[in-house]
């Protein structure tokens, strides 16, 4: 069977010269990670979870899409990077190594994990048609999720699932649909402007 790899919207308008091109990813995982980190800011806490309900999904798995894996695996590590730092990205304003270490950590590593499984199929065009772009968007939250409850099920133990799951399944269906909504939409539009 072949592979067939399709270009990112990242793609479309990289410049073909190689100093160019690296000026221009470099840009967009800036611009990325400052987006992961403004997306954070939409947070707030409920009473029985240590984990906030925020925009950063959304803004991980969509970049990731536009991006593909390997842009948007780098512009997770800059947001990370930029925490520990000491800059106030981290949900709550939150910075430095120990926000990684505690409970919320593993989702933030789950960021990463599903920045590329998300990113890869993307490539592969799972972010064309609005059927697979859910299923990319999924797959990415399943990883996402599960690298989080995990690590957070170390701090409460087996109401994990409860506090760091069940609480987010409505919002992530809405980030999920406007995901998938948009992806598809813009290749319309694209595809018409050629």
């Amino acid at each position: 069977m072949v592979s067939v790899n399709f270009m990112t919207y990242a793609d479309i308008i990289r410049p073909s010269q190689k100093v160019y091109a690296f000026l221009y990813d470099a840009f967009l995982v800036l611009a990325g990670s400052i987006l992961i980190a403004l997306s954070s800011r939409f947070a707030f806490y409920l009473p029985f979870s240590p984990v906030p309900v925020t925009g950063q999904t959304f803004a991980v798995l969509f970049l990731s899409a536009l991006y593909g894996k390997t842009r948007g695996v780098l512009t997770v590590l800059a947001y990370v990077g930029e925490g520990i730092a000491g800059l106030p990205v981290f949900a709550g304003n939150a910075t430095g190594l120990a926000y990684l270490l505690g409970p919320t950590g593993g989702y933030i590593a789950g960021f990463a994990a599903a920045s590329f499984v998300t990113g890869w199929l993307a490539e592969k065009g799972w972010d064309r048609k609005p059927a697979l772009s859910i299923c990319a968007m999924l797959i990415g939250e399943v990883i996402l999720f599960s690298m989080g409850t995990a690590w957070l099920s170390y701090f409460i133990g087996l109401k994990a699932f409860i506090a760091g799951v069940i609480p987010f399944i409505p919002g992530e269906a809405v980030k999920i649909a406007c995901a998938s909504a948009l992806l598809p939409a813009g290749w319309n539009v694209l595809q018409k402007l050629r």
